[in-house]
């Protein structure tokens, strides 16, 4: 058999594994067992989020981080007594705790009401909350795919190379999201949730400070904004120090992520990249110039973001408590 014929058979294997995983996902799923469950999510969300803005971009990076790693699982969730699980991974470390939070949250309003009790898995709870953090931040509403169980195992080391650094290039970005059978439209919507959030002056200081080794400044960033980030993250700035990721509409889900990219004004390497390169320049362009174009395409590359290695059957379980297995 030829190498093409091979590599047509792998992905041939691979879709009919994604389809048959999806199968299992339904709307409706919990319509027997709980069937108030996505109104009590929303209200322990909507409670949260009053609390602290960071609820939505933590959410949101919490269920991404989740799912690229050993599927969408809620294995990102699990505590271990020696360090050795994926939220111990330096990439992940840096995750903010509103996220993981809100998911606790959610899940002890859920089994806080009678017939509910360890109904709901952790990774559904998950799904849905990043779907409620979206809306309530002026993004889409969306129907959420559920019946996910969530994953007995937590590895450090199965998070290195499966989660995007800031400086990837666009070819490595798209050879990771295809992995995980998400197109290039996919990848470029699912950016958009750049849209809000922060991130630490480090993850872009060698862009402003020492660009490819040349004590110079990235030349894909807006001059003036360049400036900005280095008063915003001076050369020995706290580690704690962040940065807006949306410098214009900061804590709304909108498109203006790809209107600063036009711009120059994309914080990191990463998402500049979608820019400058010809291949995903005209996607950018769209979005930036239809926000319900972007909307639609997020929606579709969000869901099929969640139906990622989900586990079924003996595969997994419905934890009750979501840090630790059963």
């Amino acid at each position: 058999m030829s190498s093409q014929s091979l590599i047509l058979h792998a992905n041939v294997f691979l879709l009919l594994l994604i389809a048959g995983c999806h199968a299992q996902l339904r709307v409706d799923y919990y319509r027997n067992t709980c069937p108030n469950v996505e109104s009590i999510v929303r209200r322990a969300v909507e409670m949260k989020l009053q609390q602290t803005d960071v609820t939505v971009p933590a959410t949101l990076r919490l269920f991404f981080h989740d799912c690229f790693v050993r599927g969408c699982d809620a294995s990102v969730m699990l505590a271990s007594t020696n360090h050795t699980s994926e939220k111990d991974d330096p990439i992940d470390l840096s995750l903010a705790g509103d996220g993981f939070d809100t998911v606790i949250k959610a899940k002890a309003a859920v089994d806080s009401v009678p017939g509910c009790q360890n109904k709901v898995s952790c990774s559904d709870i998950l799904a849905m909350a990043t779907r409620d953090v979206i809306a309530l931040a002026g993004g889409p509403s969306y129907a959420v795919e559920l019946g996910r169980l969530d994953g007995r195992v937590s590895t450090k080391g199965s998070v290195r190379h499966h989660i995007p650094e800031p400086d990837l290039e666009l070819e490595q970005l798209n050879q990771m999201f295809a992995s995980h059978g998400l197109t290039l439209t996919d990848l470029v919507a699912l950016s958009g949730a750049h849209t809000v959030g922060f991130s630490h002056c480090s993850q872009f200081s060698k862009r402003i400070y020492n660009f490819k080794g040349n004590k110079s400044i990235d030349h894909t960033l807006n001059p003036a904004y360049a400036i900005q980030l280095q008063q915003d993250c001076p050369k020995n700035a706290d580690p704690e120090t962040v940065v807006q990721m949306d410098p214009i509409t900061p804590k709304i889900f909108d498109n203006q992520y790809y209107k600063n990219l036009q711009q120059g004004k994309g914080l990191l390497a990463s998402d500049q990249a979608l820019f400058t390169h010809k291949r995903t320049r005209e996607l950018v362009n769209l979005f930036a110039s239809n926000n319900t174009l972007f909307e639609t395409s997020f929606v579709s590359a969000i869901t099929k973001l969640g139906r990622i290695g989900i586990k079924t059957g003996n595969q997994g379980e419905i934890r009750r408590d979501c840090s630790m297995v059963n």
